[in-house]
């Protein structure tokens, strides 16, 4: 009964920018559990080649390519998926972007690009599913968030702000959506080894101090994060709202 409570079978899952990194792992574990997964990218080739590999495992994969900043385009998306394939039960908003450079020197247009990545397309796509959860008084949304909702880096300022905005947004979320059984909730990652840090995997002297200042003492896994998404996306979680989940190996909990 309590693994039960666990069990994706029979849900479908939406995963923004799935197609590599934090995206594909979660989409990845989800269907282990037993979900049909939606992988969704803007570059089809490579969304192509993600549900080809995930394929093989033998789960149950489809592609729905649209791009998450595009208010119009998505809910046009998710409308035609809902009307033609079947319900979204859960959503994974992993869609994010990064970019350095110290603010002084931050250009604008890179500052507008991050807000749109990584905050309008949770705003985007959230509504445009929940919409059709509502209805269903059902649902289950996982925004990524970030140690950077809490912490801030020298030379990721925009970048900090905008997964505090998704932290918050997350609450809105809840506060808006879970009186219609939806649960909205966040999974914070640390410092993975992902594409999106691979000048970082590859800087010594940062994972130097990465490891010294992380009380796990290295760099997560995407794989570690698969836990957190089964538990938010599951059952299990039927009374947890407006959360934030750190997985960070202690991080944000130490100075």
């Amino acid at each position: 009964m309590t693994l039960e409570m666990f069990n994706l079978e029979g849900t479908r899952a939406l995963v923004t920018g799935s197609s590599q990194g934090i995206g594909f792992a979660l989409a990845r574990g989800l269907a282990a559990a037993g979900a049909q997964v939606v992988l969704n990218g803007r570059d089809t080739t490579k969304l192509a080649a993600a549900a080809s590999e995930l394929s093989e495992t033998g789960a149950s994969i489809r592609e729905l390519s649209f791009d998450a900043t595009d208010h119009e385009g998505v809910r046009s998306a998710v409308d035609n998926f809902e009307d033609n394939v079947g319900p979204i039960d859960i959503l994974i908003n992993n869609a994010g972007m990064q970019h350095r450079t110290e603010l002084q020197d931050f250009p604008a247009d890179a500052f507008e690009h991050l807000l749109q990545t990584n905050v309008a397309s949770v705003f985007h796509v959230g509504q445009a599913v929940a919409r059709h959860m509502i209805e269903r008084k059902s649902g289950k949304i996982i925004n990524i968030a970030s140690v950077q909702s809490a912490l801030a880096r020298p030379g990721i300022a925009p970048y900090t702000a905008t997964k505090g905005a998704v932290t918050n947004l997350t609450k809105g979320m809840a506060t808006d959506w879970a009186k219609y059984g939806l649960n909205c909730n966040a999974i914070a990652p640390g410092y993975f080894d992902t594409p999106l840090n691979a000048a970082l995997v590859a800087d010594p002297e940062f994972s130097a101090w990465l490891e010294k200042r992380t009380p796990a003492g290295r760099w997560g896994n995407v794989e570690e994060l698969v836990g957190a998404a089964i538990f938010l996306a599951s059952p299990a979680s039927s009374f947890v709202n407006g959360h934030t989940l750190y997985v960070d190996g202690g991080i944000t909990v130490s100075l």
